[in-house]
């Protein structure tokens, strides 16, 4: 999550311990109270910049932007000469997709004070916004280049990203990954790096470029079987499915089905498994879940069934947006589209993708055979 005021804003401020009850409240969650405290202090200091970034910061985090813009505002008035009260005011903009407008106040940002690395920072996202690929890298080499910031790397790496330049992307998120902070930051960061590693599948093509399974397998790592052009039946995925786990060597010791066993019939047979319901989920029998669609209790198992790293899940229809909740979707929701065994494939055997993490059962073969 970009944060402004995790820029080193408040090198000249004075007493610290002026803003120590407002950042307790805010780290207890009491927002309302911390931005009450925050005006208090700025009510009697109105140069200390951390209290101007962090009250922005809740504001922002509440989804209060029009507030966010009046606060960045009242900063402005009362330090009209200050970069940092035009480069707030940008952030805000931003926010509220005035993007001319905010590399407006931005630059009036750099013509007080061109070493603040924030403004570069922020004049990086509003290009990024734009579409000006080309002038968000060098506002943001030149934050970086001002102040080393995680939040920079992970930007940087994402406009690199959606030029299709994939493999200069995931340099910046191993950059990102190896000096984040937070463990929030690294996690991030370690998720974008799988997901330019993904990407590189699909050589020269930029993220817009791709069909919309080819994205969806990019963000998420879930393999689509219905990526052709075409129409695939119910019947038409599992034997898909069926094929896909040939073809992967995957073996599996337990068919669990949540919600209507009948769609699963042919798969139980194709398998020679039996069908057990939710309750009989057993990690150790390296099961399959499988189920229609993402219905009520779906996410909670198949996360469950994820964290164990055993077994595969499998859905034969999932949404086209938000997280992946299965390893393998038999098609997006509201779009048509006929198996493509061979892209399949190649999307479940790469490194980086959700199936290519989970274990699978180890078949026996008596000696002498």
């Amino acid at each position: 999550m970009r944060d402004t005021a995790s820029y080193r804003v408040i090198s000249g401020d004075p007493d610290q311990r002026e803003l120590s009850r407002a950042r307790w409240l805010a780290g207890e969650g009491r927002r309302e109270d911390a931005l009450d405290a925050y005006r208090d202090v700025l009510t009697r200091l109105p140069e200390v910049l951390a209290a101007w970034a962090e009250g922005f910061e809740i504001l922002r985090r509440m989804g209060h932007r029009d507030e966010a813009l009046t606060w960045a505002r009242e900063a402005r008035a009362l330090l009209p000469d200050a970069a940092f009260s035009f480069a707030l005011e940008g952030a805000a903009l931003i926010d509220l997709a005035r993007y001319r407008d905010a590399i407006a106040s931005l630059e009036h940002a750099v013509d007080r004070d061109p070493d603040l690395a924030l403004v570069w920072h922020e004049l990086g996202l509003a290009a990024h916004r734009l579409g000006e690929s080309s002038r968000a890298l060098a506002a943001l080499d030149r934050a970086f280049a001002l102040e080393p910031h995680t939040e920079t790397l992970l930007l940087r790496g994402r406009v690199l990203l959606e030029a299709g330049r994939y493999a200069a992307a995931e340099v910046s998120f191993e950059g990102a990954a190896q000096g984040a902070p937070f463990d929030e930051q690294r996690h991030e960061a370690e998720t974008l790096i799988r997901t330019a590693r993904r990407q590189a599948l699909f050589p020269g093509r930029r993220p817009a470029e791709m069909s919309t399974s080819q994205q969806f397998f990019v963000r998420t790592g879930a393999v689509v079987l219905a990526s052709a052009p075409g129409q695939a039946s119910d019947e038409d995925l599992l034997d898909g499915f069926t094929g896909l786990t040939a073809d992967s060597g995957w073996m599996f010791g337990q068919l669990v089905v949540l919600g209507d066993p009948t769609p699963f019939g042919r798969l139980a047979d194709a398998l020679e498994l039996q069908i057990e319901p939710e309750t009989e989920l057993d990690p150790g029998r390296v099961p399959l879940l499988v189920g229609t669609d993402v219905r009520p209790g779906w996410r909670e198992v198949s996360e469950q069934l994820a964290s164990t790293d055993q077994g595969l899940s499998f859905l034969l229809e999932h949404p086209a947006s938000g997280a992946a909740s299965a390893d393998v979707v038999g098609r997006l929701a509201k779009l048509s589209g006929a198996c493509d065994p061979s892209c399949a494939l190649l999307e479940a055997q790469h490194p980086a993708s959700r199936a290519a993490r989970r274990r699978f059962a180890v078949v026996s073969v008596p000696a002498g055979d």
